[in-house]
């Protein structure tokens, strides 16, 4: 569509990774909160959250991002619900940080392109240049119901109106050139109008007659992230994405994904080494690998069993209330025999084919990131690991999901990042000035 697809230089190949953190409450597993040392206290506070940027930046991570969630289950009381609006949140982590990027979830389905391409637009004036924005089409029909719908309407005709989105947010950006603010004194004329342009685009799900009302902004538009996973997601994220979040228990899988991805985007016309895939990724760090395996034990330690049993009877039609927490789970049969969701069912199973874990471990995975890639061991270790990912193109870097803040983001930070700088995998520093796409352009 007008407005969105932008021929994209040829990528250089890329030499160092990329590396995000996903910020959510006080980690991501899901009982972690409940450890005596965690930070629950502090969720919803805005100086929790800019100081985990600070942590972030201290390590030289190239953004932080906050997922979003638009409704609350009232009847799960050990779930920590989304606290603050993430555009606010980031706003205040702007000024409280110099350098790292800031991403932003945004639903097409409940956002307006105006009000969006304001938000954003001002965002990135505020942080000089830094803002991304991960489009969702969201998930729960309680979300739609608090924005005047009964339900989510169809998942195609979600897609259908995030294409819209995308093209009249992207146009709105765009109204502007770089050079319409002339401020001119003595002629009396702050603004060249010849260089502010109406947009006029009218579609089936919006009507927008722009000009937008922010000026062009450094970065011109956020860099645009995406999670697809469906067909239909992995084909938007293929025609518009600069970076996608992805979803890979081990290197196979992460592979896989990754091929198709980069098909798909050279069939849409661009460069498929111009677009960072970023796995998510759950890391437990020590100094040793038995100190990390202690710390997973702590959280673990804290688990809701009934309840996560119930979820994993659930995900796989198994029965597990009777099996011996520390006993071996047996494999799956395969996928054609379970008639619930095949893509969670197709990750367990993917876990107990290569972990082999106990009950136990198998919970514990599941809390922690469920089904995104775990990686336990020594700073070294985990470092090889992500390492051998990268070079396999497996994957672009990663987007750090933290089973504990502060205190998981901070062994990446000060174990971790320290031996992917000397392999020459990560950077030492931010360059002076560099907007958030400058610095995910391969390098």
């Amino acid at each position: 569509m007008p407005g969105v697809q932008r021929p994209a230089a040829p990528a250089r190949p890329r030499t160092r990774m990329v590396l995000n953190a996903f910020l959510y409450g006080v980690g991501h597993h899901t009982s972690g909160w409940r450890h005596p040392d965690s930070a629950v206290e502090r969720v919803g506070e805005i100086a929790y959250l800019e100081e985990l940027a600070q942590l972030a930046e201290r390590g030289g991570l190239d953004a932080v991002f906050l997922a979003d969630g638009q409704s609350v289950n009232h009847e799960y009381a050990a779930g920590i619900p989304w606290m603050l609006e993430p555009i606010t949140a980031l706003t205040a982590m702007a000024r409280a940080t110099r350098h790292i990027g800031l991403v932003s979830t945004v639903s097409s389905t409940f956002s307006t392109p105006f009000t969006a391409a304001r938000l954003l637009a001002s965002l990135d004036h505020i942080s000089g240049g830094r803002v991304g924005m991960n489009v969702v089409t969201s998930m729960f029909d309680a979300e739609a119901q608090n924005h005047d719908m009964p339900e989510l309407p169809p998942h195609a005709e979600r897609y259908a109106r995030a294409e819209e989105f995308l093209a009249a947010t992207s146009a709105l950006w765009a109204s502007w050139d770089a050079d319409a603010i002339v401020a001119d004194r003595a002629s009396g004329r702050f603004l060249d109008p010849a260089k502010i342009r109406p947009v006029g685009h009218a579609g089936a799900h919006f009507r927008v007659a722009g000009p937008l009302s922010v000026p062009r902004s450094p970065q011109g538009r956020p860099v645009i992230f995406q999670a697809g996973s469906s067909a239909t997601g992995r084909a938007f994220a293929a025609r518009h994405a600069e970076a996608i979040y992805s979803v890979s228990w081990d290197r196979g899988q992460a592979l896989a994904y990754a091929g198709d991805l980069r098909e798909r985007i050279g069939q849409a016309g661009r460069d498929p080494g111009a677009v960072g895939i970023l796995p998510g990724l759950v890391t437990y760090v020590g100094r040793t690998r038995a100190e990390a395996l202690e710390k997973k034990r702590a959280l673990d330690a804290h688990l809701d069993v009934p309840a996560a049993l119930a979820q994993l009877t659930m995900f796989t039609g198994v029965e597990y209330s009777a099996h011996g927490l520390d006993e071996p789970v047996a494999p799956l049969p395969p996928a054609d025999t379970f008639s619930g969701p095949q893509g969670r069912y197709l990750t367990v199973q993917r876990i107990i084919e290569t972990a082999e874990p106990t009950l136990r471990e198998l919970l514990g995975f599941l809390a922690a990131g469920g089904g995104h890639a775990t990686m336990i061991g020594s700073a070294e270790e985990v470092a090889d690991e992500m390492e051998a990912w990268f070079r396999a193109g497996a994957c672009d870097g990663f987007n750090l999901m933290c089973p504990s803040f502060p205190d998981g983001l901070e062994d990446v930070v000060e174990l971790v990042v320290p031996i992917l700088v000397e392999r020459g995998l990560f950077r030492a520093d931010y360059e002076p000035g560099e907007t958030l796409r400058e610095r995910l352009t391969p390098a």
